[in-house]
């Protein structure tokens, strides 16, 4: 069995004035909600034996306060595929992941991670599935398994067996009221 975990960058600033979009930084926000769920993903005991990332400044700060939550270097490969890519095009990433790797984590942007994972796990009555169709929040991890090699992984083949947002672990980390 293979599991693989998707982590959508936190979130990022707007009000910064960077010439390109893949170098906006988190904004105090998103490193808060980072640094929660690298706890959260400690207290969960969660490990990884292969790792890929998009290079987006985001993503690199994301990375930064999420291992300061770990408490562990993640230390992925950072691949420029990932920025902004589409689900079929995180798919080939993952197709190429190492055959001896059994659990992986894939660090990127929306829409591609959202549309990944309604892409793999069929659709049926399955409240993450549908809450992952509702929003993939900043800063959240779904976790899928799935059997065989990561060249089998196709849509509808694989399992969502966890969802987290920040703010299922801190309220205060929820959506903007408006």
């Amino acid at each position: 069995m293979k599991t693989l975990t998707l982590l959508r960058h936190a979130k990022s600033g707007w009000d910064d004035p960077v010439a390109r979009d893949f170098d906006r930084p988190l904004n105090a926000k998103g490193k808060r909600a980072a640094a929660m769920v690298g706890r959260h993903m400690r207290s969960l005991d969660l490990a990884f034996d292969h790792a890929i990332a998009s290079p987006a400044v985001r993503v690199v700060e994301t990375l930064a306060e999420i291992e300061s939550g770990y408490g562990r270097t993640i230390a992925p490969a950072m691949d420029r595929r990932v920025y902004l890519a589409s689900a079929v095009t995180l798919l080939d990433v993952v197709h190429a992941f190492p055959a001896e790797a059994t659990r992986a984590l894939l660090i990127g942007h929306n829409p591609g991670l959202e549309d990944l994972v309604l892409m793999l796990v069929a659709d049926g009555a399955d409240p993450l599935r549908d809450a992952v169709e509702d929003k993939y929040p900043t800063a959240s991890i779904a976790e899928l398994e799935f059997e065989g090699d990561w060249s089998d992984l196709a849509a509808g083949t694989a399992r969502l067996t966890r969802f987290v947002r920040p703010r299922d672990l801190d309220p205060t980390l929820g959506p903007d009221a408006d």
